[in-house]
């Protein structure tokens, strides 16, 4: 778990009162999180840790944007976080997650790694579906979308290949767009001397 060192709390170093603890979740946390849905991140986290001698009450409050792939259109979409999470931490005999609200640890763990909790709060804040608002998603594949929900469930095959045709000559046309007159004319001599030989 070194991957995670940094998000160690120092529970058994705390004294009596209130302590403030800053971290920032960027890509490779989620990378090292193996996240499918997160593919970037820029997240400010402040956690502010109040012992009061008998058990720590950890308030999480995490605020920043992830991005994550639209369902839609495949582009990525920007998604702002704004989520807290709230728990207490005390010391038992062994490791109990049996509430939502209270976690116990072993007396002789001197730290608590958050890693998780930050990784969970940030996921419950991301919707089932990512989609981006309406007008916003990628205009090319709104349009092949549309094309392919008006034309019925009964020609999918024959209308998967006429989607993945014109997504080619799309691409096609975009390239050709933004080639070089110069190079258009070079072409056409070497056409003509190919059907000449």
């Amino acid at each position: 778990m070194g991957k995670f060192s940094e998000y160690k709390l120092p529970l058994k170093g705390l004294g009596i009162g209130t302590h403030t603890f800053d971290y920032h979740l960027g890509k490779s946390f989620f990378t090292n999180m193996e996240s499918s849905d997160v593919h970037d991140a820029d997240l400010k986290v402040v956690l502010t840790v109040n012992y009061n001698g008998d058990f720590y009450v950890l308030d999480f409050d995490i605020k920043g944007e992830v991005v994550l792939i639209c369902d839609r259109c495949l582009d990525d979409l920007h998604f702002p976080i704004d989520a807290q999470y709230h728990i207490v931490v005390k010391y038992g005999e062994e490791y109990k997650d049996d509430s939502d609200e209270v976690l116990e640890i072993p007396a002789g763990d001197t730290y608590l790694n958050v890693a998780y909790m930050l990784y969970d709060t940030v996921e419950l804040a991301i919707p089932i579906k990512h989609v981006h608002p309406l007008g916003k998603c990628n205009r090319q594949m709104s349009a092949l979308l549309k094309k392919h929900r008006a034309r019925g469930n009964d020609e999918d095959a024959d209308l998967e290949n006429e989607l993945i045709d014109e997504m080619d000559n799309i691409d096609a046309e975009s390239e050709s767009a933004a080639t070089d007159p110069r190079w258009d004319a070079l072409r056409k001599l070497n056409d003509e001397n190919n059907t000449t030989e």
